[in-house]
């Protein structure tokens, strides 16, 4: 609003001829300010909260999340948002209309040169007009920079041509199966990275917090971004939990979808996810796995379960399918769902039952107890250390190992993969601002258990989620013409990941350009 239309506005309301009117208008134009003004600190307030919880991750991810619905969302992360960002949005709101617009009786002037009388207090309604308009746009502009909108907006007027010219489709590359298929256990650790390993083994820490996975991945496959137990960088697209498990098992980042038909969950047509991406599950489908998924929470949180469905998965295991098999009592509810010692324990009960068909399977789970903020503390976690989340981070690391153990001792497992491999790399915050050095490359962690295939190179590589992909299948014994599928390189080969050619800066920064490519082909058809 003009200033010039601001004084036609204000003359109007002195305007004694229609009194009712100009009260009128002047409480309209309050509330309409007001609003404007409660937005521009909920956005402030918002960014702020978000990066001080999750960190600068990217605003592809801030994106997902506003556009997936609050089902499964941990109540703590809600009540959290709302006295981090809506509480402090509402009082500042509520403090300065009181202050702008209130009708003061007492008024407050000076007089400068002895003829210039100036009102201070309470201010003239065209000045707090300004005032709300000009400071809601820089709150708005701040919380943009904050979840670096302006990053994401800049990236989107670049076209790249990296799929054009790097993307291999699955389709058109000739793979071939052992004549004896392996079964495949994939197991997802929330937020498991290597910064928990001590410094003397290359994490972040003076202790390692997971001495049971240091030792899975020495004594087994582990590829490694040094010459201890390493693991992999995160990505554009790749940042949270569903953008890692898009590139994981499709060998492509999670890109926002364009159009706003497109945001919610499906992120295609008809409830469906990428419906055009082949992926690792869509795969194991066509070759006659019988697959299944488990998590302890809500299984639509984030897509997941439309995901799954439709790429292939015959079974979706959750808080609910728990409670209906009597893992839980019916009305059972921590954390996200259900803690990783029920998950464990119900995903041994599975396992036994799918092993039993006459069909190769594939089982993917995973864990939530690591999640931010502090994760969640179990009756099996010790109080080892003062940090709440390294009791459940140690606690996490002896869990899986028990649950390793009890799979090398079942008779499938001389034919069975397993995987196990964090998502992205941990968001809370606060825990790596008071522990780790803000200079230190965080790392995911991966370990591939009786693979069928023998690796060349495993130390000192540069990788990420998306090489994954073919490197699962070549863990399943399978042939991969040209060892890449995706974006994905297979680890196992002797050929260089797209990072290790181009470099990591390079990678993201392709990958958060604009593509046309991704929304043609992916959102095209159902595979």
């Amino acid at each position: 609003m003009s200033s010039i239309a601001l004084k036609e506005v204000n003359l109007f309301m002195k305007n004694n001829r229609y009194p009712r009117l100009a009260r009128l208008l002047r409480i309209m134009g309050t509330a309409v300010l007001t609003l404007l003004l409660f937005a521009g600190f909920l956005c402030y307030f918002s960014a702020a909260w978000y990066v001080s919880v999750y960190g600068r991750i990217g605003f592809d991810s801030v994106l997902y999340t506003l556009t997936q619905s609050l089902s499964g969302v941990q109540s703590g992360l809600i009540i959290q948002y709302l006295t981090g960002a809506a509480v402090p949005a509402l009082a500042w709101t509520a403090a300065l209309t009181l202050l702008l617009f209130a009708p003061w009786k007492k008024i407050f002037k000076i007089i400068l040169f002895q003829k210039i009388k100036l009102q201070l207090f309470p201010f003239k309604w065209v000045f707090s007009c300004c005032i709300c308009v000009l400071l809601s746009l820089l709150l708005v502009v701040h919380a943009a920079f904050n979840v670096q909108l302006v990053d994401y907006i800049i990236s989107n007027m670049h076209l790249s041509s990296l799929y054009e010219n790097e993307y291999r489709d699955p389709e058109q590359i000739q793979i071939t199966f052992p004549e004896e298929k392996r079964n495949l256990i994939y197991i997802i650790l929330e937020s498991m990275e290597t910064s928990y390993l001590s410094r003397e083994q290359g994490g972040a820490l003076e202790y390692n917090l997971i001495p049971e996975l240091y030792q899975l991945a020495q004594d087994n496959v582990n590829f490694s971004h040094n010459t201890d137990v390493g693991g992999f960088r995160e990505v554009s697209g790749a940042s949270w939990t569903v953008g890692s498990i898009v590139a994981q098992t499709g060998g492509v980042p999670l890109r926002t979808p364009d159009g706003l038909s497109d945001w919610q969950n499906g992120y295609g047509k008809d409830g469906t996810f990428l419906p055009g991406l082949t992926s690792l599950n869509s795969m194991l489908r066509d070759n006659g796995y019988y697959q299944a998924l488990m998590v302890g929470s809500d299984a639509n949180f984030g897509g997941r379960k439309t995901y799954f469905a439709t790429h292939g998965v015959d079974e979706i295991y959750d808080i609910y399918a728990a409670r209906a098999d009597g893992i839980i009592p019916r009305d059972y509810f921590v954390w996200w769902g259900m803690e990783d010692k029920y998950l464990f324990e119900y995903a041994k009960q599975e396992i036994t039952e799918i092993a039993a068909m006459d069909q190769p399977f594939n089982f993917t789970m995973l864990t939530v107890d690591t999640h931010h903020v502090g994760g969640y503390r179990c009756e099996y976690c010790d109080s080892t250390y003062e940090e709440n989340y390294e009791n459940v981070i140690s606690c996490s690391s002896r869990q899986v190992y028990e649950f390793v153990q009890w799979l090398m001792q079942q008779d499938f497992y001389e034919n069975t993969t397993v995987v196990i491999t964090g998502d992205h790399c941990s968001m809370d915050k606060g825990y790596f601002t008071r522990n780790v050095d803000e200079n230190y490359t965080r790392h995911v962690y991966n370990c591939f258990l009786n693979a069928a295939a023998e690796p060349g190179r495993t130390e000192n590589r540069q990788f990420s989620a998306l090489d994954m992909f073919p490197t699962t299948l070549a863990a399943l014994g399978c042939q991969i013409e040209g060892d890449r599928l995706g974006l994905g390189t297979n680890l196992f080969s002797d050929q260089p990941t797209l990072m290790e050619r181009v470099g990591y800066a390079n990678l993201c920064s392709e990958l958060a350009n604009r593509t046309e490519f991704y929304a043609s082909k992916f959102y095209a058809k159902e595979k």
